[in-house]
């Protein structure tokens, strides 16, 4: 019993974690955000999808893909406030690195069920293009 207490405990601080890691960092709430857009992009939310999304989570940021409630309820709710084009804003000033990941992860979502929609690819362009890169992966001006 004892047991499933601190389990329970564990995981409310896991999620809680999670959202001020994500709250307090402006560059990662607004890649999450658009890396979620990806998701809903062909308006068909996948397994595989949802999958990538938890892997790029855990591997990228740190965060635990198994309490991500929270963070799932933080970008719902910000999501209202902000455009994609704000989203992208934010990456406009970080380094060449970071803007190529966010670029990766969005693809690799897109791909994720095998198949990259005309939404999808709409996008990935529109997002390739505010972070000046074109989808070769090169920037389009330094």
């Amino acid at each position: 019993m004892a047991g499933g207490i601190i389990d329970t405990i564990r995981s409310m601080l896991d999620r809680e974690r999670n959202v001020r890691l994500v709250a307090s960092d402006p560059a990662l709430t607004a890649e999450l955000l658009l890396l979620f857009r990806m998701i809903l992009a062909d308006g068909t939310v996948t397994g595989e999808e949802l999958d990538t999304f938890k892997r790029i989570c855990s591997e990228a940021f740190g965060l635990d893909p198994e309490a991500m409630d929270g963070v799932y309820q933080y970008l719902h709710d910000y999501a209202y406030e902000t455009s994609d084009i704000q989203s992208s804003a934010v990456f406009l000033d970080l380094p060449l690195e970071r803007r190529k990941a966010l670029l990766d992860h969005m693809i690799a979502i897109a791909e994720a069920d095998h198949a990259i929609d005309q939404k999808e690819m709409r996008l990935l362009e529109r997002t390739a293009d505010m972070l000046d890169f074109d989808l070769k992966g090169t920037p389009t001006a330094e």
